[in-house]
């Protein structure tokens, strides 16, 4: 039968890899928002396993409800599709708190330089290994990257509202607009080159590097 967790609203992906900082906020949620985190991880975890062992392409959605212990339609009302599984983390409702509750004088690059840098901080000291299968697979598999880059719009809406109460500009102002699409593409960029090569580079240092470039521009003759 399904559980009561049946009834949760669908999550949507996420457009980064940075899903643990919910984990430390969860004092603050609710018992029924607990259980939801917990179940969608449940999936996600079994999802990961069964991609170790047999690969993205020959994992079904059948295995994967067995496998985490829970029916398909529970599964799929927490996550709409398979790659939706590999995408989704809690972090896009953290950032927009964190956001809020940053000083309201502080840059909104500054701001996000100090939210992003947290959530990868914790992403790889606790998830580390779902942290890079997440990126290789990204990396790897066209339908990930393809429904990767719808998510980004996603998370833009969500991130354009918050922009907007601090900045006193309307949602759809085309700057806000182009500041948030800017800030997650250039994220999303960063974990796929970070994959591409190896996982070998410090991903913190990546993303330093990456705010560097927003901020200031692109050099002539960069190294």
């Amino acid at each position: 039968m399904p559980d009561n967790d049946d009834m949760a609203a669908t999550s949507r992906p996420s457009a980064t890899p940075l899903g643990t900082l919910a984990q430390s906020l969860q004092p603050q949620l609710s018992l029924r928002e607990r259980k939801k985190i917990k179940t969608r991880t449940a999936i996600r975890r079994a999802t990961y396993a069964l991609i170790t062992e047999q690969g993205y392409e020959a994992t079904t959605v059948e295995q994967i409800a067995e496998a985490a212990e829970v029916s398909q339609s529970t599964v799929f009302r927490y996550f709409p599709t398979k790659e939706d599984i590999v995408l989704t983390d809690e972090f896009d409702p953290v950032m927009v708190e964190l956001m809020r509750a940053r000083p309201a004088a502080e840059p909104p690059l500054e701001s996000l330089r100090h939210v992003i840098t947290e959530g990868v901080r914790l992403s790889l000291l606790h998830d580390r290994a779902e942290t890079l299968q997440r990126t290789r697979l990204i990396a790897e598999v066209p339908a990930l990257r393809a429904r990767m880059m719808e998510s980004v719009a996603d998370t833009s809406r969500l991130l354009c509202e918050v922009l907007a109460q601090r900045t006193g500009r309307p949602e759809v102002d085309l700057e806000v607009r182009v500041f948030a699409m800017a800030v997650l593409g250039a994220l999303h960029e960063t974990t796929v080159y970070w994959a591409e090569r190896g996982h070998r580079d410090d991903l913190l240092e990546l993303i330093a590097r990456t705010m560097t470039t927003l901020d200031t521009g692109l050099p002539l003759g960069g190294s």
